[in-house]
């Protein structure tokens, strides 16, 4: 049983409302942690320090080199303490342990990335056109940053954002998912342990209603990054008009994974069973629909099935289990209905479909991985999001059928295409509206490359060289060397 607090201005508190929250573990519903439950006071309390520390603090004068060392201090950290971090994650969210490794190990490297990145941007010079004069842009950090993280990859999603921010000289405040917040109140305590100014880095507790919509609004704000589904973003997004603030927004995604006939058949099978159900789904790029070219799409469903039936489904913290329970009570419930809604629609239920009958699993929000077929774009279990193991076939028969298809979503965040012909992969990958797309692989990303999506995906991109320069501001700064009067007036 953990017992933690808020870190605001540099001090570990409580809410100031007294209240608190209990976590619990979504394989048996224990209860694992209990934390304050922040709301409008404490963000704003927040958002004072960073915006002290950022305006008035030391923090703002720090080199590059230095912020680099610091954030790489923080990755050495975390792979000091990455056992603790990885069963943290795994308590919290109820994933493999196995995956709670990978995802710090990834972590890691963001942190290393964006350390190695402070310093490396000088500024740029441009040839001025005016005689006597010089020319140059530079990069300067936007301020102060709310940045809100969801329940799914609750530390790795955080470190997207963190450590770029503070590569780039800005004060934060960190809203993690009211859910899962164990780990970024550990990684918030390596932080501190770095020696870090007071106010630069801020970790509010509580719901998006009340602390997230806080963040929202602010005028001391000067940039929100969010991510989380459509609906939250776009009330974050219109509360952050009030000032004009700088927006980041990753929004989920209804991703096409697109086979065609001449691919490498066991590996494209293989892909796409981890592309839809690890993590139990619950993954902004998960390859919920599948498009088979109709020459194999019998037999590949069949193969489909047939390993499916052989997922295990388990506690995170056993080594045979494959996949873990859905977060919440409430969001198996969404799942749920989306399945009710996808036999309704007439889509063909081959897989899955109902929660697991094994007594072990009871007490856990556990959902059997389920696949439909007869699928089409105007069903809306193709077209929404539902963030769960439900896999949605649909078959095509052209090249530029497979293209439309892929490409009616109002999402457009990642896509795959499987062929052994490189040409058509390069044709087909070119034409799709999505900010990653994978040829003959499935979920790679990594620090080095932007992530983010077209369309309802969302705006902006993280990690990369792009992902810091979305916590910097443009300025040009023009120098006349040969100062003469007008003589205008």
């Amino acid at each position: 049983m953990y017992y933690k607090k808020m870190y605001i201005d540099g001090s570990w508190v409580s809410a100031v409302s007294g209240q608190t929250r209990t976590i619990i573990n979504p394989f048996n519903q224990e209860v694992i942690a209990e934390v304050p439950e922040g709301d409008e006071q404490d963000t704003k309390a927040a958002i004072s320090a960073a915006r002290k520390a950022f305006d008035s603090g030391e923090w703002r004068r720090t080199t590059g080199t230095e912020r680099g060392k610091l954030v790489t201090k923080v990755a050495e950290l975390i792979e000091r303490d990455k056992k603790e971090l990885a069963e943290l994650e795994t308590l919290d969210t109820g994933k493999t342990l196995t995956e709670s490794y990978a995802d710090m190990d990834d972590i890691i490297e963001v942190f290393r990335y964006y350390g190695g990145l402070a310093d490396k941007d000088g500024g740029e010079i441009i040839e001025s056109p005016i005689p006597d004069s010089t020319s140059k842009i530079v990069r300067e950090p936007v301020g102060v940053c709310g940045q809100i993280t969801p329940w799914n990859y609750p530390l790795l999603q955080a470190a997207w954002k963190i450590a770029p921010a503070l590569a780039a000289g800005n004060t934060i405040i960190v809203k993690p998912s009211e859910i899962t917040p164990l780990t970024t109140i550990k990684v918030t305590e390596l932080i501190e342990e770095t020696g870090i100014p007071n106010g630069v880095v801020n970790l509010v507790l509580g719901n998006g209603a009340k602390t997230g919509q806080t963040l929202s609004e602010s005028h001391d704000v000067d940039l929100i990054s969010f991510t989380g589904g459509i609906e939250t973003g776009r009330k974050v997004m219109t509360a952050a008009t009030g000032n004009f603030k700088k927006i980041a927004l990753e929004l989920g995604g209804k991703n096409p994974n697109v086979v065609f006939e001449d691919a490498d058949f066991e590996t494209a099978v293989d892909q796409a069973l981890n592309a839809v159900f690890f993590h139990a789904g619950q993954v902004c790029s998960a390859g919920a629909r599948l498009l088979v070219q109709d020459t194999i799409h019998d037999e590949f469903v069949e193969a489909l099935v047939s390993r499916t039936k052989n997922i295990k489904l388990g506690s995170g913290f056993d080594d045979s289990t494959k996949s873990g329970p859905l977060i919440s009570k409430e969001h198996r419930e969404k799942v749920e209905k989306y399945v009710e809604t996808g036999v309704k629609e007439g889509a063909n239920l081959v897989a899955g479909g109902k929660r697991p009958e094994q007594k072990e699993l009871q007490d856990g929000f556990f959902f059997e991985p389920t696949i439909f077929t007869n699928c089409d774009t105007s069903m809306e279990i193709v077209q929404e999001e539902t963030f769960g193991p439900i896999l949605t076939i649909e078959k095509f028969n052209t090249e530029e059928q497979a293209v439309n298809l892929a490409n009616d979503s109002k999402y457009g965040l990642a896509g795959a295409v499987w062929t052994t012909d490189i040409k058509k992969a390069q044709r087909v990958s070119s034409l799709l509206r999505m900010g990653t797309v994978w040829i003959n692989d499935f979920h790679p990303y990594f620090a080095q490359a932007p992530w983010g999506g077209y369309k309802s995906s969302g705006i902006g991109r993280e990690l990369g060289k792009q992902g810091l320069e979305e916590y910097t501001e443009v300025k040009h700064v023009f120098e006349n060397t040969a100062p003469q009067p007008l003589n205008w007036f």
